[in-house]
């Protein structure tokens, strides 16, 4: 049975994206218009094929080959092979090198007390200005988890971290803006891109000399665990790399989704504080432990993510023929995971554009099939900092909503757009002010 989708076009694809407002909008409307499968063009990849139902999902969750062409703009920040399409035989490996570090406890716990300082810094800076301008969520928040991310991936060494976050920014702006084909305002932007990239591989390469030097041998400690596991000083710098690009402006966006939909919904937002009170007492931040206790938070935080998926799909490249409902998938085929659509799939999601933490009760979750809801991807190649950018988006938003509360900015609208993660345009602009006691 041949696979619907739209007409072909000469320009493969590229006018049909731009118009629809972005590619993650796209899906949406080509799963409106031609059902759960969909076949079309995609730039870089010539045809795909796209899958909104997650039951069908089951079947292309063993897929671990993602295709070249879609992540080659990364090709520049990595010196021993793009770590995003890695050959399965080499990424199984160094996945389960990550998820050791960054699913594992210790390295929560170790990290958490500085994570918990920089949250409670944001939380007073903004409470000093409460009453006064918005703040600009996005904008502050993706900076606070960078500063998160970059005490994790270096160990705590000690390093300039005003002056790494600010390289880091220089180069994901001048690599996002060749990816998006934003035309160059300065005609030296390369150049600064190129030397703020070497300053970065040069601090990795001073932890890993200290780590070598004093014999250290944390596995808590990102790149601890690859100088323990003998990966190359090429490998290290890549893996921090990544880690920083895959790690922070997606944290930073959840966390300020999730605000702007307590925002508009000041119901959810007093239930998430009484929970806040209840669990934390008289304390300002919670410990580690404590995280677990706030299931009303992390249902909020979940259904956050559903409405609005940090990373608004993912790609896959099947290896042999795959058969797909009543579809015949050849080899070769560019596979593509719609997370937006699927999350807002009528027949799993009823009134899916309604804000509801309540679906995320386990006896609501039990009633959908397992690839219903998946902002961090499927697979082998699923993102290996799930549990690390869980931690650190409940853990900023205790932290700032047990002291303070959110409003929106009068007559500022909020739209979202593709910029590597679902970003707002114009920014989500909030009042900030106290929470009565």
């Amino acid at each position: 049975m041949r696979i619907p989708g739209p007409e072909h076009q000469e320009d493969g694809g590229l006018s049909a994206v731009a118009a629809a407002g972005g590619l993650h909008r796209y899906q949406l409307r080509l799963h409106e218009a031609h059902g759960p499968v969909v076949r079309f063009q995609l730039p870089g990849a010539d045809t795909a094929v796209s899958v909104a139902d997650p039951v069908l999902l089951e079947a292309t969750a063993h897929l671990d080959t993602r295709p070249e062409e879609l992540f080659a703009f990364l090709d520049p920040l990595c010196e021993a092979g793009n770590l995003q399409v890695l050959p399965a035989d080499e990424h199984a490996p160094w996945r389960r090198l990550l998820l050791s570090v960054l699913a594992g406890r210790p390295a929560h716990e170790r990290h958490f007390a500085r994570f918990t300082e920089l949250a409670r810094e944001l939380a007073d800076r903004w409470a000093g200005q409460a009453d006064g301008e918005p703040v600009e969520l996005q904008q502050e928040l993706t900076a606070l988890s960078l500063r998160m991310i970059c005490g994790f991936a270096l160990g705590g060494a000690e390093t300039d971290t005003a002056r790494v976050v600010a390289a880091f920014e220089e180069v994901l702006t001048e690599h996002l803006g060749r990816l998006y084909q934003v035309p160059r305002a300065d005609p030296r932007s390369a150049e600064r891109a190129e030397a703020a990239l070497a300053y970065l591989r040069a601090t990795v390469d001073r932890v890993v000399a200290a780590h070598r030097s004093g014999g250290r041998t944390d596995r808590s400690d990102l790149i601890g665990a690859l100088v323990e596991a003998g990966q190359s000083p090429a490998r290290i710098r890549d893996t921090v790399m990544v880690t920083l690009l895959a790690a922070h402006h997606t944290t930073g966006v959840a966390v300020s989704w999730t605000l702007h939909l307590l925002g508009r919904h000041p119901d959810a937002a007093d239930r998430v504080a009484a929970e806040l009170d209840q669990v934390l007492g008289e304390r300002a931040t919670p410990d580690y432990g404590d995280l677990r206790r706030l299931t009303y938070l992390d249902m909020v935080l979940k259904e956050s993510m559903r409405l609005f998926p940090p990373g608004p799909y993912g790609a896959r490249v099947t290896t042999e023929d795959l058969v797909l409902g009543p579809y015949e998938i050849p080899a070769g085929t560019t596979v593509f995971y719609p997370f937006w659509a699927v999350h807002l799939n009528p027949e799993h999601w009823p009134e899916p554009e309604r804000f509801d933490p309540e679906r995320f009760t386990p006896q609501e979750v039990a009633k959908r099939p397992r690839l219903a809801y998946v902002p961090f991807g499927i697979g082998p190649r699923s993102c290996e900092g799930a549990a690390l950018a869980t931690v650190e988006a409940q853990l900023v938003l205790a932290v700032l909503l047990k002291r303070l509360r959110f409003r929106p900015a009068p007559g500022h609208e909020v739209t979202p757009v593709e910029r590597f993660v679902l970003w707002a345009r114009d920014g989500i602009r909030m009042r900030v002010r106290p929470r009565d006691p």
